[in-house]
């Protein structure tokens, strides 16, 4: 079986598919056979796109985004709007179908590590499932601390010996934007915590060419790829 990355966060909105996609291009060009997937999208299929073109389109954007629901909400309450459901056993199957012909899988969640993707299952529970490492996204401001400890506890104590945390800069830095990376580091003994700096056009392959966005992406790409 082709090792896993579970990309996840602390909320909606805060990176993941930022941190995807340029993970999925950085490890592109180091030659990696990977496969990325967007497996539940509600509201849009924006991050599935981005997903689809970081991969050069190798897969058909229905195989990265196989569940896609209008209404811009939960996917388990999403899908019961459109009378359909999804079950943990169908997106592991989908998933675990391109295993064989990659090195390597990133999966990205719906919303935060417990948001429900359907009615018996969440981000978690499809995580533990793929037995994945997990990559923890969460945006770099004032209440991260908080969020990303209270994530790291709801993981499996085997999973948690090998997720690594990324806190994403916002536009505009906080008073606590400069030290929080500090300060997770030390209530999070043995879990890597990254910065990644702010990037007005993160959706383009140009931007892992950036110096200081390339330097992340080598730190995480060898934790992930040495744990996974």
């Amino acid at each position: 079986m082709a090792a896993s990355i579970f990309i996840t966060g602390t909320d909606t909105g805060v990176g993941k598919t930022v941190l995807t996609f340029l993970l999925t291009v950085f490890l592109r060009g180091e030659k990696i056979s990977l496969a990325a997937f967007k497996p539940l999208c509600t509201g849009n299929r924006a991050d599935a796109r981005a997903l689809h073109a970081a991969q050069g389109r190798s897969m058909a954007l229905n195989e990265v985004n196989p569940w896609f629901f209008k209404a811009p909400i939960s996917p388990a309450q999403a899908a019961l709007r459109q009378k359909k459901s999804v079950s943990k056993k169908n997106v592991l199957r989908h998933i675990l179908s391109r295993a064989k012909s990659s090195d390597l899988l990133l999966v990205e969640g719906a919303g935060g590590l417990l948001s429900p993707l359907g009615m018996d299952f969440d981000n978690r529970d499809l995580l533990v499932a793929l037995d994945a490492t997990p990559l923890i996204v969460a945006p770099n401001r004032l209440g991260v601390i908080n969020q990303v400890r209270l994530a790291c506890s709801a993981l499996p104590p085997v999973f948690l010996r090998r997720c690594a945390v990324v806190l994403m800069a916002p536009r505009r830095p906080d008073a606590s934007t400069s030290s929080n990376r500090a300060e997770l580091a030390g209530w999070l003994e043995g879990v890597p915590v990254h910065e990644f700096p702010w990037m007005a056009s993160p959706l383009s392959a140009r931007t892992v060419t950036q110096p200081t966005v390339l330097a992340v992406l080598q730190a995480i790409g060898k934790i992930l790829i040495k744990t996974s």
